[in-house]
């Protein structure tokens, strides 16, 4: 599908708007419409007003517009894209993002992705992801594309982060493929999004990838894993691997790996805790070493 024609004079829709008579009047019909079944207009005129209306400062009239943008389809799918890429009003492009959230069709990606990407406003980038989220495994590529950008923001990487957890369910295999990219920056997000694979599905070849990545050459690889690995492991499977990464190079590893033996209860782990925290030069590191030894001596009483 071509998005970037099929709705006449689509330029028009930058600065479009309604006044709030004509959004109010237009809420009601069309709120009417969607309570008996009815899916409203798809024609050019239409279309135009209800994205117009997706600017309105009352909440409860833009989900009205959206909802019924939604209904219409893949029909509004052209003004929509062209609204989040164009629209002068910050309120029309974020609401597009959510709408095109709700149709859910891959169609829309490139759109997404340029607003992602490109747009400065931080609800349409959180609103964009999201959308690109629902699409599914087809935005994986695109997504893992992204991280592997060196102008990619933090902010960026945590909304991928996120969509990639919520993919991850859906496309398993690409997930555990992406655990073995060449970008560094790729396999932590990947990591990092096995949690729910392993938690909610008991994946086998998900657990053992994460196993592997506590050996990664990239320190910050190994520093996700070992949080992970505290979130989804039992204490008894993992706690030997945790303890032979206190004594890691990178002190974020070796603080996370403590961590994850607190939060596993890894009581064996007291005599490796103890012999690390003697040895331990970092102080931020040895302070945390120390708490998860007061804590797991604790609980063991």
């Amino acid at each position: 599908m071509d998005l970037s024609q099929g709705v006449e004079d689509l330029n028009t829709i930058s600065n479009s708007k309604l006044t709030e008579e004509e959004a109010s009047k237009l809420a009601d019909e069309l709120s009417l419409k969607l309570s008996e079944g009815v899916i409203p207009g798809a024609d050019s005129d239409s279309l135009k007003k209800m994205v117009a209306g997706l600017g309105d400062q009352r909440g409860a009239l833009r989900l009205t517009f959206a909802k019924s943008l939604g209904a219409v389809g893949e029909a509004a799918l052209p003004i929509l894209c062209n609204s989040l890429r164009t629209h002068e009003n910050v309120v029309v492009r974020r609401a597009s993002a959510k709408t095109l959230n709700l149709i859910g069709s891959k169609a829309a990606l490139p759109f997404l992705l340029e607003a992602f990407l490109e747009d400065d406003d931080p609800v349409v980038l959180g609103s964009s992801a999201g959308a690109m989220a629902t699409i599914g495994p087809d935005a994986l590529e695109s997504l893992l594309g992204i991280l592997a950008n060196p102008e990619c923001t933090p902010f960026q990487v945590g909304l991928i982060n996120l969509a990639l957890t919520f993919i991850g369910a859906k496309a398993p295999e690409a997930l555990l493929e992406a655990c073995d990219s060449p970008h560094a920056e790729v396999r932590v997000a990947a990591i990092s999004a096995l949690g729910d694979q392993i938690q909610a599905l008991g994946d086998a070849k998900a657990m053992q990838r994460l196993l592997n990545a506590m050996d990664d050459e990239c320190s910050e690889v190994r520093a996700e894993a070992a949080t992970l690995i505290g979130k989804s492991c039992d204490a008894e499977d993992v706690q030997h691997l945790l303890v032979a990464k206190l004594v890691d190079d990178d002190p974020q590893v070796r603080k996370n790996s403590a961590l994850s033996l607190m939060k596993l209860t890894a009581r064996e782990s007291i005599e490796g805790l103890s012999k690390a925290a003697e040895s331990e030069q970092d102080e931020g590191v040895k302070k945390v070493i120390e708490v998860a030894i007061k804590i797991l001596k604790a609980d063991d009483e």
